[in-house]
């Protein structure tokens, strides 16, 4: 047994870790290596061979993007729709996460119990009727209907993961502080608040990736003009001998965004999972 923990814990597991996350990068590399290429490279061999011709290696396709206007309005539109929802959920979420946690009120666990039964409901099912509901009070088609949606559907685990967090934290510290005068909201936020940061961004990782990545609400809440990227890409799709060198940049800087915001937030996101591991 000692010898397998040996092996375990020698070089060659960490060699095979490294050979599997490179083979995970492989399809990020090639997007990556596709978006330099001109189109007719693309046409003529794959990704692959810019390593044994750099030559090929280009911006003119990024240029494109730039100049493309529906792409970049549409990029605009998804910072417009992920930014607020993953805002909104944060903040909403701490809040009540905390109410539930820490302040007595009529009914708390009852609606609490209403909160995480929410959590089964199916995206798919709330679709048209939201899409009428928004149609008759004429958010259909904006972004301020596709944040809410997102909002309205991202808080129920916003809630139910916060608050577990929130009632881990000692009661004495919570005591202590309100002896010294502290009310709820300078508790909340100057306790609390420092206390759940590791699952606060965890939480803000989750809804910026869903929201970010989403397509099928954006497909049905969406206009021509509040398109986020994800659409915008499906439509390039339907033309892609014509736009090539415009659908692989984007892609990847759709992808290569919420990637540099896992990795920004990194050490907080793993803190937040562990920490919820141990507890």
């Amino acid at each position: 047994m000692s010898w397998v923990l040996e092996k375990l814990n020698s070089g060659l597991v960490r060699v095979f870790l490294i050979v599997v996350a490179l083979f995970w990068l492989v399809p990020t590399i090639g997007l990556l290596a596709s978006s330099l290429r001109s189109p007719e490279d693309m046409s003529a061999s794959g990704w692959w061979t810019v390593f044994s011709k750099p030559s090929q290696l280009t911006f003119d396709s990024y240029q494109k993007l730039l100049e493309n206007g529906d792409i970049t309005s549409s990029l605009w539109n998804t910072v417009l729709i992920t930014v607020p929802a993953t805002v909104l959920v944060v903040v909403i979420g701490a809040l009540a996460g905390y109410a539930f946690a820490w302040m007595e009120f009529p009914g708390r666990d009852w609606w609490f119990l209403i909160v995480v039964s929410l959590l089964v409901v199916p995206v798919q099912v709330a679709l048209i009727p939201i899409a009428e509901l928004f149609g008759k009070i004429g958010l259909f088609g904006t972004i301020l209907g596709v944040v809410l949606f997102h909002v309205g559907f991202g808080l129920p685990f916003a809630v139910f993961l916060l608050r577990n967090f929130f009632a881990e934290i000692p009661r004495e510290l919570l005591e202590a502080a309100r002896l010294d005068g502290a009310g709820e909201l300078r508790l909340f936020a100057r306790v609390v608040m420092p206390l759940g940061g590791p699952a606060i961004a965890s939480l803000g990782i989750f809804q910026f990736l869903w929201v970010w990545n989403d397509m099928l609400v954006a497909l049905v809440f969406t206009k021509s003009g509040t398109q986020p990227i994800t659409v915008a890409l499906q439509t390039q799709v339907r033309q892609f001998g014509n736009n090539v060198d415009v659908l692989a940049p984007g892609a990847f800087i759709s992808m290569v965004i919420p990637l540099a915001v896992f990795f920004a937030f990194q050490r907080q996101f793993v803190t937040g999972v562990m920490a919820g591991a141990v507890k």
